[in-house]
């Protein structure tokens, strides 16, 4: 077999198409004090590819935030608003908007976002889409809704990246979906196993370990162009690549000089730097929010537990002491919840601490290779049931739930992308 017939590279991102069924969301459980939100019907929605408010709908309700009131009704963004009415039908806000298709292909979304116990106008949007980016236009009129009514950014108009298994068919594909599960596109597909997935703090880009030379070799791929290069592919396993916030370095696990340590690298392959160093294994590191910082995992004290250190190198902190096998660190945007995955009670859970109290969290049970969103609100991760992996997100409070299925596959390895630009 040929190393080209070894793994099949787009020219860019692969669009989905039936042979790679989108994913399907069941949202189980909703936040505290429930914000009681009327969408209405856009104007003319109809000549969109997409449903605009439907969408909106759908971003809004799984968040667990909003509590969707029937509209009953289409209305338009210059539409008269009774106040009195939509308040005595106990929306405290309502969205309204209209969809025009324009003289050159384009649709324009416009949208507006009524107070209706401050009887005024909240927000407004306007934007002008090609027709394959509709969908995100209502991702981006839902992240503005709930700016808008919780104070704190949304995450819809953003992206996943994960790996979806046959290991029967010996099909690996590393895939990128709308945060939704839908628009699924195929970044990269091999007969061999692909693993760890990390977005560029731009979104551009993604890297992650490939065995398609029969050794993980760490890869990254330009979304764009479809383009890759190796960045490491030291003697022995190379592994765990975690990006920078600024974009320019990698920290990875390498086995090169022994036992598996961390290291730094920076994204063109250059100044291979060791930071750690124990006796044991050191592996899964993570850069820290503000970059200073290097979480990851190591068996020095005899099980695996979550450290910390410089990103410089340098000694290392303890920073779980709850149960004997604490794994896979991952941090918050906004550096302050670690959230790991802890063996106790004979199974694998999901955890969250915060990182200034050092309170700690049971989030979800069955669960394995966490990720935030980057908003902080939410963590995806990988879970088993009914003999199938799947991909689930919880709350960081653990009020909400959803589950992300699919009819064929183990969906595993999730990467929640960043805010774009």
């Amino acid at each position: 077999m040929t190393k080209l017939s070894t793994l099949i590279l787009t020219g860019a991102l692969i669009t989905g198409s039936s042979a790679y069924a989108q994913m399907r969301v069941e949202v189980v459980g909703v936040g505290s004090n429930q914000i009681p939100i009327a969408i209405a019907a856009f104007a003319e929605e109809g000549v969109a590819p997409a449903q605009i408010s439907a969408i909106i709908r759908a971003d809004l309700e799984r968040s667990g935030m909003f509590k969707i009131i029937d509209a009953g009704s289409t209305l338009s963004e210059t539409s008269s608003i009774d106040y009195s009415q939509w308040k005595s039908r106990g929306a405290d806000a309502l969205v309204v908007g209209s969809v025009q298709k324009l003289a050159d292909g384009r649709f324009e979304v416009r949208y507006k976002l009524h107070d209706t116990i401050k009887t005024n106008q909240l927000s407004s949007l306007t934007q002008a889409a090609q027709a394959k980016y509709t969908r995100l236009s209502a991702h981006k009129i839902a992240d503005d809704i709930y700016e808008k009514l919780t104070g704190s950014r949304g995450a819809f108009a953003t992206r996943v990246a994960y790996v979806n298994e046959n290991r029967g068919a010996r099909d690996y594909r590393l895939e990128i979906a709308d945060a939704d599960g839908e628009a699924v596109q195929v970044a990269v597909r091999s007969n061999e196993p692909i693993i760890s997935p990390a977005w560029s703090p731009d979104g551009t880009k993604v890297a992650y370990v490939s065995f398609e030379k029969r050794k993980p070799i760490i890869y990254v791929q330009d979304l764009v162009t479809g383009g890759r290069k190796i960045v490491v592919n030291e003697k022995g396993s190379n592994s765990a690549p975690s990006w920078s916030p600024d974009g320019t370095r990698l920290t990875v696990a390498l086995s090169k000089d022994g036992h598996t340590q961390v290291y730094v690298v920076g994204v063109d392959g250059s100044g291979l730097r060791r930071v750690s160093n124990s006796n044991g294994i050191d592996t899964e590191p993570q850069f820290s929010a503000d970059g200073q910082t290097i979480y990851f995992t190591s068996d020095r004290s005899g099980g695996p537990q979550i450290y910390k250190m410089s990103a410089n190198g340098g000694s290392a902190q303890r920073v779980t002491f709850n149960g004997s096998y604490n794994i896979s660190p991952r941090v918050s945007s906004d550096g302050k919840t670690l959230a790991w995955v802890s063996q106790r009670d004979g199974g694998y859970s999901l955890y969250a601490m915060d990182l200034a109290s050092g309170q700690e969290l049971r989030l979800a049970d069955a669960a394995t290779e966490p990720s935030f969103s980057p908003n902080g609100k939410y963590i995806m991760y990988a879970t088993k049931g009914g003999g199938r992996t799947s991909l689930a997100v919880v709350s960081v409070d653990g009020r909400v739930k959803q589950r992300l299925t699919t009819q064929a596959g183990n969906i595993r390895e999730p990467n929640w992308g960043p805010f774009m630009k």
